[in-house]
């Protein structure tokens, strides 16, 4: 079934191949002349066109970008070293006191 399709078409193919074939002259032309149409003369020069309307304002540009951070300053030199204070006053001479004997308590047994 599946090549019955292929072959119905080669044997289709044959018996036209093997008919007579008749050959028919073709019918002569005849040349009929047919009229060209002749330029004439150029016509004077047409007038200058108005001017165009001016176009529209076009679209602002976008923001640019934000520039880069500068470079870090240098490191400020050493300050000098400050003067040295001047001595304290001295001090007032204590009080003499009491003097306080401290006995520890006597530990009872039993």
């Amino acid at each position: 079934m599946k090549y019955s399709l292929p072959i119905s078409l080669a044997l289709v193919a044959l018996s036209l191949a093997a008919c007579e074939r008749t050959v028919v002259a073709p019918a002569p032309t005849v040349a009929v002349p047919v009229p060209v149409a002749v330029p004439g003369p150029a016509g004077a020069p047409g007038a200058t066109g108005a001017t165009g309307d001016s176009g529209t304002k076009g679209a602002t540009g976008n923001t640019g970008n934000t520039g880069s951070t500068g470079a870090t300053g240098d490191t400020g030199t050493a300050g000098m070293t400050g003067n040295t204070g001047d001595t304290g006053a001295t001090g007032q001479r204590g009080k003499t006191g009491d003097t306080i004997v401290v006995v520890p308590v006597p530990t009872t047994t039993r």
